[in-house]
């Protein structure tokens, strides 16, 4: 891996996500060699992956190169590679490049798309948990559209008109506004030929609320915007399958779609190696209050793949989401500061700083933790939020001029089938 040998002890830490940076990015300065692997050359800001497959921006605008990062840190490194496995006992990972020693590890590797053990929705619908994946989503759901106005056949543009997302929680909320937008926006002045009104956006929430994690009154005004927008969103309703055409759900309404997308469900993305108790059924890491998994000593997990279950407020462990990781893992980052002094440790606790979803134009929840609002103000509290959040004042910059521009022109501006996407 040609990295340095120094008398400092090794941290590696496994991905580059919200966890692995706060941590790396806090150690700046430290006694400690810091090594970052991860399989991409960049950070990706999750968030909003929903706008790039729905053509609101482009892949560049929410990732930013994780060496750019770091570049004044001396004493950090990075490897793009994947970890294979671990061999705790003797403090050794296995990566597509080589084995590396470490004093400290550090699993930071968030999380995955879940199907609950359904194969078939697992092979037929479309996840978006990476950039790749989210260019996939963009590229078929604009294949649809040019395949429809090819088309003469009903049936086959009933099937290719309807999108059916899957999963009531932000992800599934925002993306299903967004569908709906383009339906309004781009399929008018894109495909004139096309009656907009054959599209169809199908939100199903296995639960009977959406946005769970929010109060009942945003969850209800939720329901009004989408509504508002033309979504049909069908709550206590499950997918059992889905074998490219028809979606079978536990309600007997059966949906035809040839786009299924998949916001239902997440899993830890742990590592082999990692076993034992320590692994829970949903794959996420049991850890104590210093995130120190369970029967390790010198390894931790921070964000979405730790699960910490001493806080009376998150008993089944805290929401996989941004805020978790960055937290964790600037505590973290005091903490292995306190080891190599042999300081006394300090325990995590979350500060929930609330939750917010975007559902399309003007229309947004939010929730701080001092107030609630909906609407036009919470969608301005949104976009500040997300782009202050964004890596990089470049990334800032070019999302504002995106956003502006389709505000002010109701357009979407990157609607590209660069590469041809088939399932």
């Amino acid at each position: 891996m040609n990295i340095p040998e120094t008398n400092l002890p090794r941290l590696v830490i496994v991905g580059g996500g919200f966890g692995g940076l706060s941590l790396a990015s806090s150690l700046k300065g430290s006694p400690m060699q810091v090594v970052l692997l991860d399989r991409n050359n960049y950070h990706t800001f999750q968030p909003l992956l929903y706008q790039v497959a729905s053509s609101g921006l482009e892949p560049d605008s929410i990732a930013f190169p994780i060496r750019k990062i770091f570049r004044n840190q001396n004493n950090f490194e990075f490897r793009m590679t994947e970890v294979l496995e671990i061999f705790s006992k003797k403090n050794t990972v296995l990566t597509g490049i080589g084995e590396l020693k470490y004093d400290y590890l550090v699993l930071a590797t968030g999380s995955q798309t879940g199907f609950f053990g359904l194969k078939s929705v697992e092979q037929n619908s479309m996840a978006m948990k990476s950039i790749p994946q989210a260019l996939d989503l963009r590229s078929l759901i604009l294949q649809n559209f040019e395949k429809a106005m090819l088309s003469t056949n009903g049936a086959e543009i009933e099937k290719l008109l309807n999108f059916v997302v899957v999963g009531g929680g932000p992800t599934g909320v925002e993306l299903a506004g967004s569908l709906a937008e383009m339906k309004t926006h781009v399929l008018p002045s894109d495909y004139p030929g096309l009656d907009s009104s054959q599209m169809h956006i199908h939100l199903l929430e296995a639960g009977p609320r959406l946005l769970p994690a929010l109060s009942e009154i945003s969850s209800s005004h939720t329901l009004d915007f989408l509504s508002d927008l033309g979504v049909k969103t069908f709550l206590n309703t499950a997918v059992q399958d889905y074998d490219g055409e028809t979606v079978k759900t536990n309600t007997g309404a059966d949906l035809i779609s040839s786009t299924v997308i998949w916001a239902a469900g997440v899993e830890g993305a742990s590592v082999k190696g990692i076993e034992g108790e320590a692994l829970l059924r949903n794959k996420r890491l049991t850890v104590d209050e210093f995130n120190r998994v369970q029967g390790f000593d010198n390894i931790f997990a921070i964000g979405d793949v730790a699960n910490m279950t001493n806080d009376k407020r998150f008993p089944k462990g805290h929401p996989m989401v941004a805020q978790p990781a960055i937290q964790q893992g600037v505590l973290l980052a005091k903490n292995l500061k306190n080891i190599l002094t042999n300081k006394p440790l300090k325990p995590f606790k979350y500060k929930d700083l609330g939750s917010m979803a975007t559902i399309g134009r003007n229309k947004a929840v939010v929730e701080l933790p001092f107030m609630k609002m909906n609407g036009f103000f919470a969608w301005l509290v949104w976009m500040f939020v997300h782009l202050m959040a964004l890596v990089g004042w470049r990334n800032r910059a070019v999302t504002l001029v995106n956003w502006m521009w389709s505000y002010f022109n109701y357009d979407r501006g990157v609607r590209l089938i660069i590469r041809p996407f088939k399932k």
